[in-house]
């Protein structure tokens, strides 16, 4: 058996926040998944051409499957945050840039680490 390169390492873990985050929303649903494989594909590419990307990808990933689920489906993540109004997305920030976050920018609050949009989730209150 051969040892896990680095990029694949930092692909599987991109691949794992995303779905993770997906799976909270309960946004799992097969074509779902494929979007997401689809974005690692394209990434391992990009990350091989560019190694000192490789602490982006996983931002790069969520930005990836946010965009390919609104041609779909509409906004993925729905903010938590804000309470009635508009349904709005959330955001990956820092667009290109490590330690990835889901962002309100209506209410302007980091919500959640990519990965652990479950924790968020379960934070919203009912008035």
């Amino acid at each position: 058996m051969h040892p896990i390169s680095p990029l694949e390492q930092t692909l599987h873990a991109a691949r794992a926040l995303v779905l993770a985050d997906l799976a909270a929303g309960e946004v799992t649903a097969a074509d779902v998944v494929s979007m997401v494989e689809e974005s690692v594909v394209q990434r391992r590419w990009w990350v091989e051409q560019w190694p000192e990307g490789a602490e982006y990808v996983a931002g790069l990933v969520a930005q990836d499957v946010q965009d390919a689920l609104l041609e779909a489906y509409g906004r993925w993540p729905l903010c938590p945050v804000c309470g009635g109004g508009d349904p709005h997305a959330l955001e990956v920030e820092p667009e290109l840039g490590p330690d990835p976050h889901w962002v309100c920018h209506k209410a302007g609050v980091k919500v959640a680490p990519l990965g652990a949009l479950g924790g968020a989730m379960g934070k919203e209150t009912s008035s």
